[in-house]
């Protein structure tokens, strides 16, 4: 494959018509997770099939949690007697709306509220969903034997990060709460954490993360392109390109693969044609480490460096982000605003982390 044809090849994912991938299922509980309603008979018996489905997402790589109008001390003793309370992120066990729930839900994991899906035996009560956000995916319980096969919940690719997706999590909320007791400035608490963030080259073995990073990555994205595992690969093996992956590490355990970006080295600049962050290391101090890599890279090369940015409803911190490293406007085609930064200031990566670079 050439290096036009991939180029041409890049497009959003919405345009592609692609059905947009499920990053949360919200389950409800009574007559959905288990037969039967807990405030009326504390006996409710888990119903057939769903415990698999439940370990079947989680191995997927795919996050929960609850919606439920109940009694949270009572619901969450049962999910735990049955041996699933493990399973749920940010669980909204009250008696607010289920529109209510969810959005809370969706900010407490820092994801879009359209990645969710939602699991209710009531059609009240996924009306109410549904006309409150449009973009939730809403779904019969008593229809819960189909849920595996719907194209929303397959991910082209399980990763090694996906299978403990789950898990990191719950260690970023260990950390969270840690954090929430710490007196002390921000950079002397991160300073605590011994982190070590890895930049290294795309390898094979990487590719599907890679894919998946710019399929699941809507936040901290300069341009939301996504690239096939086959456009990955040419320009992995490419001449003209640096293809870079990062992953963060703490005392408290791995973030996984957290970061990728996509530069194209011309003769005269460099352009930097992707830059992603997992929103998960948004509050890690470490937004900008591979954009100063980048940048340290090209001034090494005595290469100008300029970026494409491509504007949505989320992303605007990352246009905050060139602007504060020096980067100005200096062409706009189409949507895509074209900047460029003089290399005359790099900042250096911050003091309470370790930057590994991996040749």
């Amino acid at each position: 494959m050439n290096t036009v044809a991939v180029q041409e090849k890049k497009v959003n994912a919405d345009e592609k018509g692609e059905e947009k991938k499920v990053k949360c299922v919200v389950w409800d509980l009574d007559n959905t997770i288990w037969d039967g309603v807990l405030l009326e008979d504390e006996n409710v018996v888990l119903r057939d099939g769903v415990v698999d489905i439940i370990k079947e997402l989680d191995q997927r790589g795919m996050l929960q949690s609850i919606a439920s109008k109940n009694e949270y001390d009572l619901a969450m003793g049962k999910l735990k007697e049955m041996g699933l309370d493990e399973y749920f992120l940010y669980p909204q066990i009250n008696w607010n709306s289920k529109s209510i729930s969810i959005k809370t839900i969706a900010q407490s994991i820092n994801i879009g509220i359209d990645s969710l899906a939602f699991i209710d035996d009531q059609s009240f009560e996924l009306e109410e969903v549904a006309f409150t956000h449009k973009d939730v995916l809403c779904l019969r319980a008593q229809e819960l034997e189909k849920i595996l096969n719907l194209p929303q919940m397959n991910p082209k690719f399980i990763t090694e990060d996906s299978k403990i997706r789950r898990l990191m999590y719950q260690s970023d909320i260990e950390r969270k709460k840690i954090e929430e007791n710490y007196e002390g400035p921000q950079e002397e608490f991160l300073s605590t954490l011994n982190m070590v963030f890895t930049i290294s080259p795309v390898g094979d073995g990487d590719l599907q993360r890679a894919e998946e990073l710019t399929v699941r990555t809507h936040q901290l994205n300069t341009t939301g392109y996504t690239y096939s595992y086959e456009d990955l690969d040419a320009f992995r093996k490419s001449e003209k390109h640096k293809l870079l992956i990062s992953s963060l590490d703490d005392k408290y355990g791995t973030y996984g693969k957290i970061g990728l970006c996509l530069v194209e080295c011309e003769s005269e600049f460099w352009v930097l044609k992707l830059l992603l962050m997992s929103c998960r290391v948004m509050s890690r101090g470490v937004g900008t480490v591979m954009l100063n890599h980048i940048m340290s890279l090209a001034k090494k090369e005595g290469k100008r460096l300029r970026a494409e940015f491509v504007s949505n409803d989320r992303n605007r911190m990352m246009y905050v982000t060139f602007k504060f490293a020096g980067f100005k406007e200096i062409d706009q085609v189409g949507d895509m605003v074209i900047l460029e930064n003089d290399l005359e200031h790099v900042q250096a990566f911050p003091e309470y982390l370790e930057v590994r670079i991996i040749e």
